[in-house]
């Protein structure tokens, strides 16, 4: 089993998962904003729920330098699936979040990249190939690398409840009592923005907002993130306070304060 406190495999698994995040850059850009791409429906008739070429291809390029890097690795793709590998790391990759946004010609997807051992996530990349924006966190890092330069991330400190930002991607959030219990928190603070997709995230590990709140998410939407806000400082669990790892109900906090709060209201929002 491989030992990620190891700092020589950190920094193997980093560059590796750079590496990959280079190569979707390159994948997806090239199908961005462009006329005549073509969306198939995975939803079997639902909700739209939409795939291009564009998903496609930066996960196969992604997991071609996994083949070639780490092959004893396992993967979990949103595409291509599950393949068991032996090292005891799993590679979740999400290539692109927010389909619908990188339909509409929106800058708010990403490439989703982490790797986790067997209690979860431990490193992660959110990047936002456009507008070359890369949020890294785990191993000790917590940075934005962007044309503006690199810096480091840190969540908002504590404020008012009343004061604070949340972002979700859809209105509808997820089930009629998840809608109920996610509308009671946003009564209760300043601002409320929707349709960030993964960006969401970013921004409250860049110290930009305080909270997102989500629901029927899955592993792979959620994994980097995780990575990325708690090495900014900020704390992602499911509704009940647990790990979030498996996707599901998902709230992140840029503290502790503002976590505690709107936790409760959930719960109560919930039970209610």
């Amino acid at each position: 089993m491989s030992n990620v406190t190891d700092p020589a495999l950190q920094e193997e698994l980093a560059k590796v998962a750079h590496e990959m995040a280079d190569a979707a850059r390159i994948e997806t850009l090239r199908l961005f904003r462009m006329s005549g791409l073509v969306a198939d429906d995975k939803s079997g008739g639902a909700a739209f729920d939409p795939v291009t070429e564009a998903d496609r291809a930066a996960e196969r390029a992604m997991r071609d330098i996994l083949d070639r890097k780490r092959p004893d690795d396992s993967v979990f793709g949103e595409e291509f699936g599950t393949k068991t590998g032996t090292s005891g790391l799993t590679w979740v990759l999400d290539p692109i979040d927010g389909t619908r946004g990188f339909l509409c010609g929106t800058p708010t997807w990403g490439v989703l990249i982490s790797v986790a051992d067997l209690t979860g996530p431990v490193f992660g990349l959110i990047d936002q190939p456009y507008i070359q924006e890369r949020f890294v966190g785990g191993f000790g890092q917590a940075e934005l690398q962007g044309p503006h330069g690199t810096k480091p991330l840190a969540t908002r400190s504590s404020r008012p409840f009343a004061e604070s930002t949340l972002l979700s991607t859809f209105p509808e959030v997820g089930t009629p009592e998840e809608r109920r219990a996610f509308t009671d928190v946003a009564k209760e603070v300043n601002l409320v923005r929707y349709g960030m997709d993964c960006y969401g995230y970013a921004l409250l590990a860049a110290g930009q907002v305080d909270l997102v709140i989500e629901a029927g998410l899955q592993a792979y939407d959620v994994h980097a993130p995780i990575c990325v806000i708690e090495a900014a400082g900020g704390i992602v669990s499911n509704w009940q306070g647990g790990a979030a790892h498996n996707g599901g109900r998902v709230i992140a906090a840029a503290n502790s304060d503002v976590h505690a709060v709107a936790l409760s209201i959930l719960q109560d929002g919930l039970d209610g």
